[in-house]
């Protein structure tokens, strides 16, 4: 999963180097965060957050079929 976001995201961005994603696992919750640069933040928002809220809903429904977990998305700037 972690993989699979790092790599949609460095899609997105102008300075894909700058991509790192972090996870922490609970019992029943995946936590991603992703951290980019200041400036591509907008970019993974999107407009109007559409960008993230589709990524949120996909992973979500991953997270769910596969793992039996939740998962949480967020967006951390350096």
């Amino acid at each position: 999963m972690k993989a699979l976001l790092e790599e949609l995201i460095k899609k997105l961005v102008d300075s894909p180097d700058a991509v790192k994603i972090d996870e922490k696992i609970d019992s029943d919750v995946i936590r991603l965060k992703i951290k980019v640069d200041p400036a591509d933040v907008g970019k993974v928002i999107g407009k109007k957050g559409q960008t993230i809220s589709a990524l949120r809903t996909y992973f979500k429904a991953v997270g769910a079929k596969e793992k039996n977990k939740r998962m949480l998305i967020e967006v951390d700037e350096f």
